[in-house]
């Protein structure tokens, strides 16, 4: 349907169409399908959908039902159906889309999604940017129950019965949806105001802790807070929210059990939002923690429904979880930012009469890579360069990379050849490897425990690399390589012929007493010399490598004439069009290039 649609507006010209590129059209196909699904997975029910085009070129999806008949994917595990049917979620809406979000009003459900037109400032950010869903609430302007009656009474309890009957199970549900994989507490917090107001509550306000000062953020002094901040205030009416926030400012959260479930009273805002409202309060703790704290009110009413008390107190816990994953997040990017820059060189050392490039790609942002580099002078007219790579990642690896780049330096200062520097480091890793096997064992007997299963004690370190000394020389620079397990390294000379200029030798840290050769040749002017790790090789496209008939020797031709940095960002650019997803391991490569 909605493929004829737009074959029809562009045949008929309408405006707005001259936006519409074949990309767009399919990013609208593949959103359609994405929020039938979710409809058909969610509701159960009829679903309709509407596509618009605004004259701006925005296209507009919405798919709209009439709320769950039957429990949402995950609540049922008898539900014999395939889970690929489940399609990819709200998070790929999310990632086509400018703005989308979830809206109800009495009696249906609309899921919707704007895809900003072609060639426009959101549509270039593709999915580099990842939107932030919401929920809004419309509901008619109906009196609510009188301020003396009790709490679910009246018109607006009537209204909230009809909707947890009916709804409850779905607004759980993609309230995950909107919390999962955020990885910003202040986004959460941000939703979570959304969430609440105003389908459960006519304003709400999140306070967030600093888990560090240990019992809470609360201190015994009453309207005293310690470690805490405001981070979100939400109220239906926009007019509302700054003298709302100066109110709950005023008035925090007060001292209480920190593992106490379920909610509490809180002091309602009459100086902001009249004399008659109830308001409660949340303590969000998650694994064991006090994170911080939910306080939603209701004007006009005693108290809240046990029903709207219960279901708040579910997303509660959903908010905690969402906020304590960000949290974590945020610690163990910040814990790896720092080992990785301890890793690496500051900068990399500028040698005369060479020029040089690099380009260093990790595949996972959140940890340490297995591939490391080194670019430094070693005295008496000497500079000396590595590029290795790690078996694993991770921790593991930041051990070995920690252990032999200083070592390298080290050597090196002390004027020791390429080939002993390898056998040095060679033996200082088995060394290593032993002492940690010792240690383990002697761990295990202290303690009685059962001997180690294949695999489960210290593992092996190998570590393959490519070392080289050069000594620049009127006219190029001397260079003396020797490559450990490593990727041979690719000599481009300026007519565009291409050979390897190392022999391959065992890795280091395997073979015990293993002696290491090099390779002396000289760099010409106008040559360059390209050293670069497996994650460039081995780069996979289906069953293919990068490097399968001599591939990266074929790339490295055809930059020839090409200055040093050009030809990184050309071979960088080569390896990432190679297959159809991005790389799927650390990639690293030095070009070395004589003037």
């Amino acid at each position: 349907m909605v493929r004829a649609a737009l074959a029809d507006w562009s045949a008929r010209a309408l405006p707005g169409t001259e936006h519409l590129t074949e990309h767009r059209a399919t990013d609208v196909l593949v959103v359609v399908s994405e929020l039938v699904t979710n409809a058909v997975v969610h509701a159960g029910t009829d679903v309709e959908v509407t596509c618009r085009m605004e004259e701006s070129g925005t296209l507009v999806v919405e798919a709209t039902d009439h709320h769950p008949s039957r429990a949402p994917r995950g609540g049922d595990h008898g539900t014999p159906q395939d889970p690929a049917e489940y399609g990819r979620g709200l998070r790929l809406v999310a990632a086509l889309s400018e703005a989308w979000g979830i809206t109800y009003r009495p009696g249906t459900k609309t899921v919707w999604a704007r895809l900003p037109a072609a060639g426009t400032e959101a549509a270039d950010a593709g999915s580099d940017t990842v939107t932030a869903g919401r929920i809004e609430v419309y509901a008619p302007d109906e009196a609510l129950e009188s301020p003396d009656a009790a709490p679910g009474t009246g018109l607006r309890g009537l209204r909230d019965r009809e909707w947890l009957g009916r709804g409850a199970l779905s607004f759980l549900a993609e309230a995950s949806d909107l919390l999962a994989g955020q990885l910003d507490e202040d986004l959460v917090a941000s939703l979570t105001g959304q969430l609440v107001v105003p389908r459960l509550a006519d304003w709400c306000g999140v306070w967030l802790e600093d888990e560090s000062l240990g019992r809470g953020a609360w201190s015994d002094d009453p309207g005293t807070a310690v470690g805490a901040r405001l981070a979100r205030v939400w109220h239906a009416g926009e007019g509302h929210i700054d003298e709302l926030r100066l109110a709950l400012e005023k008035d925090p959260p007060r001292a209480r059990d920190p593992w106490r479930s379920g909610p509490v009273g809180h002091p309602w805002p009459a100086e902001a939002l009249g004399p008659h409202g109830a308001a409660l309060a949340y303590r969000l703790v998650a694994g064991g923690r006090p994170l911080g704290t939910l306080v939603i009110g209701r004007a006009g009413t005693a108290g809240f429904p046990d029903e709207i008390t219960g279901l708040v107190e579910d997303l509660s816990r959903r908010v905690a979880l969402a906020i304590g994953a960000a949290r974590q997040y945020a610690r163990q990017a910040t814990i790896s930012a720092v080992l990785q820059r301890g890793l690496l060189p500051g900068a990399v050392a500028e040698i005369p009469g060479v020029r040089s490039a690099l380009v260093y790609e990790p595949c996972d942002k959140g940890g340490p890579s297995g591939d490391f580099y080194d670019l430094f002078p070693a005295g008496d007219g000497r500079w000396c360069f590595a590029v290795g790579d790690v078996q694993g990642k991770g921790p593991e690896a930041a051990v070995v990379i920690g252990l032999a780049r200083p070592w390298l330096r080290l050597l090196a200062r002390e004027q020791y050849g390429v080939p002993d520097v390898l056998d040095r480091l060679n033996q200082l890793l088995l060394d290593d490897a032993t002492e940690a096997a010792d240690a383990a064992a002697r761990a295990l007997v202290a303690v009685g425990g059962p001997p180690v299963a294949p695999g489960d004690g210290p593992q092996t370190r190998f570590l393959s690399l490519l070392y080289g000394e050069l000594e620049p020389f009127e006219g190029g620079v001397r260079c003396t390589l020797a490559s450990a397990g490593h990727p041979l390294p690719l000599l481009l000379g300026p007519d565009g012929a291409v050979r390897a200029v190392a022999a391959p030798q065992t890795l280091l840290g395997v073979v015990e007493d293993a002696t290491y050769a090099s390779e002396t040749f000289e760099l010409r002017s106008g040559e360059t010399l390209l050293c670069v790790t497996d994650g460039v090789t081995e780069r996979r496209s289906g069953s293919r490598q990068f490097d399968d008939g001599d591939g990266l020797a074929a790339a490295l031709a055809g930059c020839a004439g090409l200055d040093a940095e050009l030809v990184a960002e050309r071979i960088r650019r080569l390896v990432h069009e190679f297959g159809p997803r991005p790389p799927e391991d650390d990639l690293a490569l030095l070009v070395l290039q004589a003037e």
